[in-house]
């Protein structure tokens, strides 16, 4: 009577690890890129909109991401180096760094949220138009531009997820890049006094190539 195994073939399951790894790094490269540009280009958008009092008329106020904070657009840049370091470093190198893209995109997220109600810069600009240090902005509000920041950060932070996961099976940097290898010098080849070009050199030198 014949019994067949459910154990897996080794083979297999290198190819199943080498195809995991193979869509986790490109899922995770779409993230980290698409997650730092949206985080870059919401903090270039307006954030929240107001209006100041100034000589008994309301003057409209706006502020842009970069004047609500700088956090997310400093950690979107710090999240794409830490994309490419992940393939320059191996073993405890690339967890740190894989890590360090996964805090990148968290913090994204919470700075984004908060700063998506927060009206002191705002109140900033309404003290400097009106010159009343105690003034503040009136009719507050906020567009959905911090939520797109918040987007951006999830995405960043999925990649740093996935760098942790799967990192060990992604490629990494050629040998060739690394410090302190060098590549083996070509030993020449001896000369063949029979060549003709051989002779003829021989000859320049004032030698008999047909001597003993």
């Amino acid at each position: 009577m014949e019994y067949v195994t459910a154990v897996p073939h080794p083979r297999s399951e290198a190819a199943a690890s080498a195809r995991s790894g193979r869509r986790s790094l490109a899922v995770a490269l779409l993230c980290g890129a698409l997650g730092a540009a949206l985080a870059l280009l919401a903090t270039r958008q307006r954030w929240a909109e107001g209006t100041a009092t100034v000589a008994g008329g309301a003057f409209p106020l706006t502020a842009k991401g970069s004047d609500v904070t700088g956090v997310p657009a400093a950690l979107a840049i710090v999240g794409l180096a830490a994309l490419v370091a992940v393939f320059a470093v191996r073993r405890a190198g690339r967890l740190l760094v894989s890590g360090l893209l996964a805090l990148s995109g968290a913090g994204i997220v919470t700075a984004a949220l908060v700063a998506a109600s927060d009206g002191s810069a705002l109140d900033e600009e309404a003290a400097k138009a009106s010159g009343d240090t105690s003034a503040t902005v009136a009719a507050l509000t906020h567009t959905g531009w911090p939520y797109v920041a918040a987007a951006g950060g999830v995405l960043i932070l999925l990649a740093g997820l996935l760098a942790l996961r799967y990192g060990s099976l992604w490629p990494a940097m050629s040998g060739r890049y690394e410090r302190g290898t060098a590549r083996p010098r070509r030993t020449a080849r001896p000369a063949d006094p029979e060549r003709p070009e051989e002779i003829w050199k021989a000859l320049d030198r004032g030698e008999d190539p047909t001597g003993a």
